[in-house]
């Protein structure tokens, strides 16, 4: 019997009516029963300073813990400029430093975004996408979650009421977990 599956849920906006957010909290509901989502907040995230990577704020060496505890990583981050917003790059970057304390390493991911745009913040994905290669974490990358009109999806209370998106985020959180438990199985047989 496999232990439960521990996915650590990262949004990128700080915004508090962010549809990241809100799609973050949707699928902690949308989990599989042998999976939770716990949800880390990057308010407290201070800007990197190369100066202070080897004795880190507080805020960072729990970010750090979380991500080592976690079995896998699920971003949920909206588009800023053809890119991902600088927080959660800076999030991205104190997070892999100093040199040889990358604790994304290994980690299973996956990537999803909510915008009210028609392309729901797809070019984000390939931003993170990119960044896994250096960051050493292991891509699910089917099926992909980018939700355009985002703003049509969620009810005044953040409720995610699109049957659709739901249906398509719980697949994606059922394959974040077969992916996460194959990539342990894989290592378990080394």
């Amino acid at each position: 019997m496999t232990s439960p599956v521990t996915i650590l849920g990262i949004c990128g906006s700080l915004r508090k009516a962010s549809f990241n957010r809100m799609a973050l909290r949707a699928a902690q509901s949308l989990t599989p029963p042998d999976s939770k989502l716990e949800i880390f907040d990057l308010h407290e995230i201070p800007m990197f300073n190369q100066d202070d990577e080897s004795n880190p704020p507080a805020a960072v060496t729990e970010f750090k813990k979380r991500i080592r505890a976690a079995d896998a990583i699920l971003f949920s981050t909206p588009e800023y400029n053809y890119s991902i917003p600088g927080v959660l790059k800076n999030a991205i970057d104190w997070a892999s430093r100093p040199y040889g304390d990358n604790s994304w390493s290994g980690k299973p991911a996956a990537v999803m975004s909510a915008a009210p745009g028609l392309f729901g913040g797809i070019r984000a994905h390939y931003v993170l996408l990119q960044s896994f290669v250096f960051l050493n974490m292991n891509a699910m990358t089917q099926p992909e979650f980018a939700m355009g009109k985002a703003n049509e999806k969620f009810d005044a209370q953040g409720n995610l009421t699109d049957e659709a998106s739901r249906t398509l985020m719980t697949q994606m959180m059922a394959n974040l977990v077969d992916w996460t438990l194959r990539l342990r199985g894989s290592l378990a047989e080394r």
